[in-house]
């Protein structure tokens, strides 16, 4: 069942105060520890408002606005709707690791299930301009932690979000989105059916921002925000040296999270942001068990998932999950002890391992694994023995 939630009549006075314009979190904030609950903000007269918050603010407040009264009717409609929940920070079901960012949003809209705000959760983020390799990568370890029991939060982005979303759909802990819009719009467009698939296997899309809020500059570092503040932590998989997603690692750093990188090619600029971030501190990652590892007192992976990323790469492979490479294993066997390139290991393995395609799924389920290293020329080798 869903968490309860505050009344109509409660929902409206939050809405009225929120939807106000010049009312934003800080200034909610100030106004709501000077007089207690919205409806009390409301009932306060000019003159008090206005030494809480000056005369313009307080003259906003107290005035009639027949289009905020036309947004507020529109906000508790939409939440009639069973998948859609208005929850503010004084209902039960709000959750509680936003309370510790010094600036939590008094309001939140939340299609789907809210309570998945409340599991133990890893916000993955990236580029949008994301290569083939990463997308894969934040794909396998996203449904590796998923299937440990961490439910995976990103932005709901092209790029290293959408896979990392899709990684996390229908396994154990979901995925939950974050938007830099209103809880009605769906940005960007191509992803609209990804936000459908969020919410119908059970995870949920959340925002600070009014419904038809569309998508502006200046709302997604608020956004990152809120997926740094939601998490135990924050992994980055790809990410340019100027990007949100190190905005996102920032934060999360401020807010006493923790802070994992993938490292990449020292010629690739999408790996500089990672290379930076760890350079600062931030946790060098090579397999789901470092991640886990770091987040103590959170339980290990199950058998299935082998604590590794890659399993769902490795069953794209003919099956074989990425813990399951011996060495019998044809790939390991044609690739030898000496470096070898795709296309040489494809010649060896003449079609056995299927196509190019499946073959790249391959290696990157040996490679998370730790059997193999990718060098920095593209070829592959074998790891000895650990």
């Amino acid at each position: 069942m869903p968490l309860p939630e505050t009344g109509r009549a409660e929902r409206a006075a939050w809405l009225r105060l929120l939807l106000t314009p010049g009312v934003g979190p800080a200034s909610a904030r100030d106004l709501l520890q000077v007089f207690g609950l919205p409806e009390d903000v409301l009932g306060a007269g000019r003159a008090a408002l206005a030494k809480a918050v000056g005369e313009r603010l307080a003259n906003a407040i107290a005035a009639g606005d027949p289009e905020r009264e036309a947004a507020v009717e529109r906000a508790l409609d939409w939440a009639q709707a069973p998948e859609n929940h208005l929850l503010s920070i004084a209902d039960a079901g709000y959750p509680a690791a936003l309370l510790q960012i010094g600036d939590p949003p008094p309001l939140l809209f939340v299609r789907g299930d809210p309570r998945v705000l409340a599991r133990p959760t890893l916000a993955i983020v990236g580029s949008r301009s994301a290569t083939h390799g990463g997308l894969e990568i934040a794909k396998a370890f996203s449904t590796a932690l998923a299937d440990a029991g961490l439910t995976i939060a990103s932005g709901l982005a092209l790029g290293i979000d959408a896979a990392a979303h899709r990684g996390a759909l229908g396994r154990a802990a979901g995925t939950l989105a974050v938007l830099g819009t209103g809880a009605d719009v769906a940005y960007p467009a191509t992803n609209r059916h990804l936000a459908e698939a969020i919410v119908a296997h059970g995870g949920a899309l959340v925002t600070e921002l009014p419904l038809g809020t569309g998508p502006r500059e200046a709302n997604f570092p608020r956004r990152n925000r809120l997926i740094a503040g939601l998490s135990l932590g924050v992994l980055v998989v790809e990410a340019a040296v100027r990007s949100g997603s190190l905005i996102t690692a920032r934060l999360a750093g401020e807010f006493g999270r923790e802070v994992f990188a993938i490292p990449g090619s020292i010629h690739s600029p999408l790996a500089r942001g990672c290379h930076q971030l760890i350079k600062q501190g931030a946790k060098l990652v090579e397999s789901a068990q470092d991640v886990l590892g770091e987040l103590k007192g959170f339980p290990q992976a199950p058998a299935r998932a082998s604590g590794r990323a890659g399993g769902r790469a490795g069953e794209r492979s003919g099956g074989r999950t990425a813990g399951a490479a011996g060495e019998g294993d044809p790939v390991l066997q044609a690739l030898g002890w000496d470096p070898v390139g795709m296309d040489t290991l494809a010649q060896r393995l003449a079609g056995s391992a299927g196509g190019i395609p499946e073959l790249a799924a391959r290696l990157l389920a040996l490679e998370l694994d730790g059997r193999i290293e990718r060098l920095a020329d593209g070829r592959f080798q074998r790891r000895g023995p650990s």
